[in-house]
């Protein structure tokens, strides 16, 4: 069955960074995109970005600039590099592909306060 695992979430100070890691098992990983969303206490789940199978990026507004998200086939795994980290950002962050339905993996934490 597909899973995807996340990794990589933590306590940061405003301005610092931190890299998530997704990494897929379960299923052909160099055949599916991968997107990264998020979801902050009270709020919807909304898209941050997303990474084709050709490796092309898409970034929601909020993270233009300062996300980088790519991927790794031989790893199975896409990564989202976070820079220039504010409070806003704080939230619980989830990979995500449309295989068997779509898959979602647990959630990794992302706290970013002083």
């Amino acid at each position: 069955q597909a899973q995807l695992v996340e990794s990589g979430g933590g306590l940061v100070q405003p301005g610092g960074s931190l890299r998530l890691s997704c990494v897929a098992s379960g299923f052909t990983f160099p055949l599916y995109g991968i997107t990264w969303f998020r979801q902050a206490p009270g709020k919807e789940r909304e898209l941050v970005a997303h990474i084709t199978t050709t490796r092309d990026p898409t970034y929601a507004p909020f993270v233009e600039g300062r996300f980088t998200i790519s991927r790794d086939n031989p790893k199975k795994t896409v990564y989202l590099q976070m820079n220039s980290l504010k409070p806003e950002d704080t939230a619980v962050y989830y990979c995500y592909a449309e295989v068997y339905r779509g898959t979602w993996g647990q959630g990794t934490q992302v706290t970013v306060s002083s």
